[in-house]
């Protein structure tokens, strides 16, 4: 049986490592990662041995709605991220319009996991918006009130999503309830907002 809170526990415990490991070298986390060589440097860092007792690996399959995208990939296996599945996610996750790619939060990847799980829906996400450069952005807020100027899009941090099968409000209720990142609820446009920010909510 899925263990959701030892998962969580443990998820909290990899990110806490990964904080700590890039403020001692007095750079934020995505410089750290960048000099290191990006992603597979998470594996330089020092990871709880207790990671994944209840899930060894970790598994998304994504689709996107507006390149017709599907993918599926292991992003995490025996204690570590997995370098070329947080590239595949990373692929289909882009800015389509600017056909610009970024490096994602692996966070968002496991608040994903986390979040099927909890739902006991494990099969399609659907993406509506991941990451966005910021033209993109700047293109989108002239015609749309709901587009931050900061969007932790540009950021690699969020993703608008559905999942087929769980109603909207469902969804969003269960992302409240990990109580991780902010939740953000748009019912009229059919979709919830998911990022790794602090955590709050909206509507």
């Amino acid at each position: 049986m899925f263990d959701f809170k030892r998962e969580k526990q443990a998820i909290d415990q990899q990110h806490a490592a990964l904080t700590q490991g890039a403020s001692t070298l007095g750079v934020n986390r995505r410089r750290f990662l960048q000099g290191l060589g990006g992603l597979g440097a998470v594996a330089m860092l020092p990871m709880p041995a207790l990671a994944s007792r209840s899930a060894p690996v970790r598994k998304l399959s994504l689709h996107s709605i507006n390149t017709g995208e599907q993918v599926t990939a292991s992003f995490w296996e025996e204690g570590r991220y997995l370098k070329e599945g947080l590239n595949t996610l990373n692929r289909i996750m882009r800015d389509y319009r600017a056909e610009e790619q970024s490096e994602i939060d692996p966070k968002l990847y496991d608040q994903l996991y986390l979040l099927q799980h909890r739902l006991g829906k494990v099969g399609e996400i659907q993406i509506i918006s991941g990451y966005r450069s910021p033209s993109t952005n700047a293109m989108l807020r002239r015609t749309s009130s709901g587009v931050a100027k900061k969007s932790y899009h540009m950021k690699g941090q969020a993703i608008d999503l559905r999942l087929p099968g769980v109603p909207l409000a469902q969804l969003r209720q269960a992302a409240l309830n990990l109580k991780v990142g902010g939740v953000g609820y748009y019912p009229s446009s059919n979709f919830v907002h998911l990022d790794t920010g602090p955590v709050r909510s909206w509507v």
